[in-house]
């Protein structure tokens, strides 16, 4: 059981409760050190990270091939703008290209920039290569969907809680349910270019869609002309036990976007994927950044998606998840409703007759397991890629106590 000195962290946590907003509900822990899958709080205290910073640490904390590409850049150059060429960022797209199978990427930094980034690309390639007039493209998104906290973003989702307050929002998105291609068929309309989807949603609950949808809703895009623009800014890179979730149904999209991992937990690293076809829609001056393709970023990112293929953590995922899942079915909780997700992105999902996940994550972080819930009944599961299977029988003795209890 972890035993902690109260006070500094008490400390802390006041000075950030006192000088920034109030945005966040994070655990009541500070923490000060990483590796691998573990680490420590002020205290002392060791914990085992069962979130990896939402997928961003897909290859653990400071795995040493990336800090060495990252120190080895930070000796040299760091940054010049879009204004220069720089010596990574061609070698950063083209193995990015080369590793997803498509002909060209746009770096940015976050998540959300770079779901803006295919939202502009796929209405520019709306407008100009199928002749939708002009300002009335549609943009067909889920139900229950996370694509980051933009004022775009946040329009078009369904948590009132993002929304309120933040209006007037941008116009163009038509919702959808999740994991229903028959509604999804349903909004087409001739203005309609693209589908932004999760394969599967992560923030929303880790939802796993119905078997043959991405593949249903695929098709239907090929068909009408509709671009397939496939957020695996959570799911992918190893995380669902493929190297991305559409994987699973076989499904190409024609615009992918990747981030978290991608920086390898280093650096803010993000990028859109597509072919020509999409991305030549750009112009200078149409879309930018100044961090986006700066030469750390794209050394750390050449690295971490290296690691990714070299440690063979796809595979990795995709087997200890699938006896991670087993175990936690078999435990058998009163207090469990199910037990859903792929690889290593796993929800827990309690029963409201036993209240909400926060006290299970609460009973699981004095225990030394750092995991966290989301959307109010889900406890997830997603260590780091390299953890090893003691590691998860280590953390399973706890979680079946804190279930049981």
């Amino acid at each position: 059981m972890v035993q902690a000195t109260a006070a500094r962290t008490d400390a802390l946590i006041e000075e950030v409760d006192r000088y920034s907003a109030h945005n966040y509900h994070p655990l009541p822990v500070v923490l000060d050190r990483g590796e691998g899958i573990w680490v420590w709080d002020v205290e002392g205290n060791r914990y085992m990270d069962m979130l990896a910073a939402y997928s961003a640490l897909n290859q653990g904390h400071r795995h040493p091939r990336i800090l060495a590409a990252a120190e080895e850049q930070m000796g040299k150059l760091t940054l010049t703008s879009r204004a220069f060429h720089n010596d990574q960022m061609g070698a950063f797209v083209r193995e990015l290209c080369a590793a997803t199978g498509f002909e060209k990427a746009l770096p940015m930094n976050t998540g959300a920039e770079a779901v803006e980034t295919a939202i502009k690309m796929v209405r520019k390639w709306g407008y100009e290569r199928r002749s939708v007039a002009p300002d009335a493209a549609e943009i067909i998104v889920c139900r229950n969907n996370f694509h980051g906290r933009t004022t775009t973003i946040v329009g078009f989702s369904s948590e009132p809680q993002y929304r309120e307050g933040f209006g007037p929002f941008a116009p163009g998105f038509v919702e959808v349910a999740y994991g229903d291609a028959e509604a999804f068929e349903r909004a087409i309309t001739p203005n309609t270019v693209g589908f932004l989807v999760e394969p599967l949603q992560g923030e929303g609950g880790v939802v796993v869609p119905p078997e043959g949808y991405l593949a249903r809703t695929r098709a239907l895009c090929t068909e009408h002309g509709i671009a397939f623009m496939a957020d695996e800014i959570q799911t992918g890179l190893g995380r669902t036990g493929r190297l991305f979730a559409c994987d699973w149904e076989d499904v190409r999209p024609d615009v992918l976007i990747v981030g978290k991992a991608l920086g390898g937990g280093v650096y803010p690293v993000s990028a859109a994927i597509a072919d020509a076809e999409f991305m030549d829609v750009f112009r200078p001056g149409d879309h930018g950044s100044t961090f986006g393709g700066n030469p750390l970023g794209a050394a750390v990112a050449r690295e971490a998606l290296q690691v990714i293929l070299d440690e063979d953590l796809v595979r990795k995922s995709d087997e200890l998840g699938s006896w991670f899942m087993d175990e936690l079915r078999g435990i058998g909780s009163p207090h469990v409703e199910e037990v859903r997700g792929r690889g290593l992105m796993i929800g827990v999902v309690i029963k409201e007759s036993s209240g909400t996940a926060r006290p299970y994550c609460e009973a699981l972080q004095s225990r030394g397991i750092l995991a966290k819930e989301t959307h109010g009944q889900v406890i997830r599961f997603a260590p780091p890629l390299v953890i090893q299977r003691e590691d998860i029988e280590f953390a399973l003795g706890h979680v079946r106590d804190v279930l049981t209890a």
